[in-house]
């Protein structure tokens, strides 16, 4: 058997649809029913442009009108209209685009018509999401007469003429008991700055309350203050605007006007791509206040100045959602409803050329503005380390512009520290030097201020590298920078030695014995700095293993597990208390005050690692008591 037919839908099944799942939020309804007041003002300019319509009142204005006691939101355009055929054909039909058919046939005519939003036809049918019945009323720039439809949720519709004498159309929308939110003027005012404050032709929107009270309110007055109406949106945004155009007090105030911050932002990139991409936009880096705030990024995504949505990472990569900003794509591959964007290349493309806009403008401020970047860096640093953690391209086209900030407050680069890193001393370490440079860090400036002090006094420069992500982010550069090694300050003391020296196994033993640490391993050196008696190291892979795994169970909420980190007492052969500790155990028996020394010095070579804990201080504190009684 072979039979051939046509599909057909039928309207009662087809309007739950619309009305529960084809939008994403209900208060899309009035976004796609203003989008279509505009398209409509678009199509009748584009006609009087082309010279086939003339002697038109070109003041065109969209209005939305809220009367909470009529229950109603009528939005009113001065466009096109339609005559009856035309809403018999575009608004019985479902999913007919007037809007398409009206590109197809004037797309060689002029290339206005990139203006219009809709082409798919189910935006008028949005306003069922919140009203059980939807009257329309309009008038076409013909001469053909006006209509009134009116239409139910259960599909059924009702066709005549109308008295309107205006050229345009009027959507009135009869809000349901369920729905009466949208009735209130603070909501509706939001839903149009959401998704209309960008369109191109002014929106104002009138409540029938405020009407009221103005009336009354100059009727017992003498006489009336008049007050010009305000359109609520911006029908020439920043980013239609050419770059050299703009001020930098513009830049400043729209950022302010659309992300209600007070801050101002470090700098902006004005974005103005044409073929083949055909993207505008401002991204501006924020400054940031605290260790959160670059969780709280927000990119506002338009098609054709409609606000799509927030953040949409097939557009905007993870590691660029902390920017703020506007992009306005004309050519996205949106689902029907508009809420939602469908991946291929064109979104590809455009996330790949703001990456490079991105690494472009960091390049350039290095450049052309260093002062003002080393200003920038401790807001950028976070940013920057975090994308270059999570895209290597990025990191390939901004790690000779990653800035590093030294204990003495300076800001350089990988290569400037290497140029300017100390010569090691001797043959062996110069030897060593050669086939690994090695980065000196300190991640407390405070806690490792010993370090600090003692590197510092041989001329070894140390940057400060003091955030969570800095662990990721220096085996990173490991992992692509050839031969070079980042080492903390207390990881080990080479660069502090001026010489190696023999073991002395008693000594040794005294301070394994009072650190109560079997596993502490004990080494002998000659130090530069003969002041300092000893100094506690962490081995550096050990501790970092042991802080990544820190994080991964806090991440993963598992009860935190001590990982056992290789710490090396370094005794400074050099300093007194030491050389006299080695006279006191080359006698058989170790005196109490050999033991309270060792245990005084190994105290203070911890505290210069770390916080101690309640019952070492306290063993801390007796010890100095009764070292300060035998004085």
């Amino acid at each position: 058997m072979s039979e051939k037919g046509e599909i057909t839908v039928q309207t009662q099944h087809i309007f739950p649809v619309i009305k529960r799942w084809l939008y994403s939020d209900k208060d899309i309804f009035l976004r796609e029913i203003v989008s279509n007041a505009c398209d409509a003002i678009t199509k009748l300019k584009h006609l009087v442009s082309i010279g086939q319509v003339s002697g038109i009142d070109e003041d065109y204005r969209v209005t939305v009108t809220v009367d909470k006691q009529a229950k109603t939101i009528c939005v009113t355009d001065n466009g096109i209209g339609m005559s009856a055929e035309e809403v018999k054909k575009y608004i019985n039909q479902i999913a007919l685009s007037g809007a398409l058919e009206f590109v197809e046939k004037y797309e060689n005519n002029n290339d206005d018509n990139d203006g219009i939003i809709g082409h798919f036809g189910l935006g008028f049918y949005s306003a069922f999401m919140v009203s059980d019945t939807v009257e329309l009323q309009t008038k076409s720039y013909t001469d053909a007469p006006a209509v009134k439809w009116i239409g139910s949720d259960e599909g059924e519709f009702e066709l005549t003429d109308s008295d309107q004498t205006d050229r345009g159309t009027s959507v009135i929308m009869h809000i349901t008991d369920e729905e009466s939110a949208f009735l209130e003027k603070s909501t509706v005012l939001q839903i149009l700055n959401k998704y209309c404050s960008f369109l191109p032709y002014p929106i104002y929107a009138v409540f029938t309350e405020d009407e009221k009270e103005k009336k009354e309110s100059a009727e017992s007055s003498d006489a009336e203050e008049k007050t010009e109406a305000k359109p609520i949106n911006d029908t020439e945004p920043l980013w239609q605007k050419n770059p050299s155009q703009c001020t930098p007090e513009e830049y400043a105030e729209f950022y302010r006007k659309v992300f209600n911050d007070y801050r101002e932002p470090l700098f902006h990139i004005h974005i103005n791509a044409d073929y083949p991409l055909n993207f505008k936009g401002i991204l501006y880096f924020p400054r940031i206040g605290n260790a959160y705030d670059s969780l709280e990024g927000q990119v506002k995504l338009y098609y054709n100045r409609v606000f799509v949505a927030d953040n949409i990472k097939e557009v905007i990569p993870e590691y660029l959602l902390m920017l703020k900003g506007v992009l306005d794509c004309p050519e996205l591959p949106l689902n029907v409803s508009r809420s939602y964007l469908q991946s291929n290349t064109y979104v590809a493309k455009v996330s790949a050329h703001i990456v490079k806009k991105v690494c472009d403008k960091l390049n350039s401020l290095y450049d052309t503005d260093l002062e003002h970047y080393k200003e920038y860096w401790d807001d950028l640093k976070t940013f920057v380390k975090y994308a270059c953690i999570r895209d290597h391209k990025f990191y390939e086209k901004v790690k000779n512009v990653v800035l590093y900030k030294t204990v003495d407050g300076e800001y350089v680069t990988l290569t400037d520290y290497l140029k300017t890193a100390r010569e090691a001393s001797d043959s062996e370490q110069k030897q060593e030097s050669a086939k690994e440079k090695i980065v000196y860090y300190t991640t407390d400036t405070t806690q490792q201020a010993v370090y600090i002090n003692m590197f510092r006094s041989q001329g070894i420069s140390v940057v400060v590298l003091d955030e969570m992500i800095d662990n990721n982010f220096i085996t990173v550069l490991e992992q692509n920078e050839k031969n070079i090694r980042f080492m903390r300050i207390d990881s080990s003391a080479d660069a502090l030695k001026d010489a190696d020296s023999s073991e002395n196994t008693a000594l040794k033993d005294l301070f394994v014995r009072v650190s109560k640490n079997d596993k502490l391993k004990v080494s002998f050196t000659a130090l530069k700095d003969e002041k300092i008696p000893a100094l506690l190291n962490i081995e550096e892979q050990s501790r970092r293993f042991a802080e990544m795994m820190k994080m991964y169970q806090t991440a993963n909420k598992q009860p935190l597990q001590q990982f056992p980190e290789e710490a090396t007492l370094v005794l400074n052969t050099s300093n007194a208390l030491i050389k006299r500790l080695e006279q006191e155990c080359s006698s058989d028996k170790t005196s109490d005050t050999a033991e309270m020394m060792a245990k005084q010095i190994y105290t203070l070579a911890l505290v210069g690692q770390r916080q101690l804990s309640a019952e070492e201080l306290s063993e801390f504190l007796t010890n100095s008591f009764d070292i300060l009684q035998k004085l």
